[in-house]
């Protein structure tokens, strides 16, 4: 299936906490503390018909015997389920919402749509055509079967390809993994190495992360019918034993890079 045609209820998150309309106000401020999904609640009716949205904002200088149908946002930018995935992730980057809620024809409220199911629905799209390509390369290189497994990986195993990464993007890949938006490494088994091909970034976050395992693609390379692998090359004449070994390029603090004095 094309990109252009992933529906939105093929990732929406229909697990999602609400609140009734005559609910009190103390009440949802003690949901809140207490931690929901998405800063806030779905206001529902009976029939889980979407009456409107009480979020933190909401309930500023509010007292807490006053009833959430009094205070919530009954305002709402939703998104029907039919909707292709793109387009929702469209309306979410123009309108600045970090979610939208998805409803019915009726107006029932059926999930929630936010901007890391639309980052996730892309990786899930993007990776297997990398992995497949990997794949191919190996096989007409090395004239040899490739099986792929998904499975994880010890991160302090893996060997890698790559001589350095950049500060601002392992920062970038620190909080993707943490909010469980990172894509699987590639990583190709020889015998008992692991050499990781895409994916340093994210490896090396997971590494300061104390992280010790990472999900990962691992194309499994007969070394009885392979000699020495490119990528095994590579990293011997790198010097890249380990993870260690791969430097951390931080411009911020490079030589060349001027910063301006603010006035005193």
């Amino acid at each position: 299936m094309e990109f252009d045609e992933v529906r939105v209820d093929e990732y929406m998150t229909t697990d999602v906490d609400t609140v009734g309309p005559d609910a009190w106000v103390t009440d949802v401020v003690d949901r809140l503390k207490g931690g929901v999904q998405y800063a806030g609640l779905p206001v529902v009716g009976d029939d889980r018909d979407l009456l409107g949205f009480v979020g933190a904002i909401d309930l500023l200088e509010v007292s807490g015997d006053a009833l959430v149908e009094d205070v919530m946002s009954r305002e709402l930018v939703v998104v029907r389920p039919e909707m292709t995935v793109k387009n929702a992730a469209r309306v979410i980057f123009r309108t600045g919402h970090q979610f939208l809620p998805v409803v019915d024809d009726a107006g029932a409220l059926l999930g929630i749509f936010s901007n890391g199911d639309a980052v996730r629905s892309q990786i899930e799209r993007t990776t297997p055509t990398k992995v497949e390509s990997t794949r191919e390369m190996l096989e007409r290189n090395y004239e040899t079967s490739i099986d792929v497994t998904e499975r994880d990986v010890p991160v302090g195993s893996l060997v890698p390809t790559q001589r350095e990464v950049y500060a601002d993007e392992l920062e970038g890949r620190k909080y993707e993994l943490q909010n469980g938006l990172a894509e699987p490494l590639i990583v190709v088994s020889y015998g008992s190495k692991l050499f990781l091909v895409d994916g340093h970034h994210r490896a090396l976050a997971a590494r300061q992360l104390d992280t010790d395992r990472a999900l990962a693609y691992v194309l499994d390379v007969p070394p009885d019918e392979v000699g020495e692998l490119g990528f095994q090359r590579v990293a011997r004449l790198g010097g890249l034993r380990s993870l260690a070994d791969v430097t951390i390029n931080d411009y911020a603090h490079h030589p060349l890079i001027e910063k301006t004095e603010p006035d005193q």
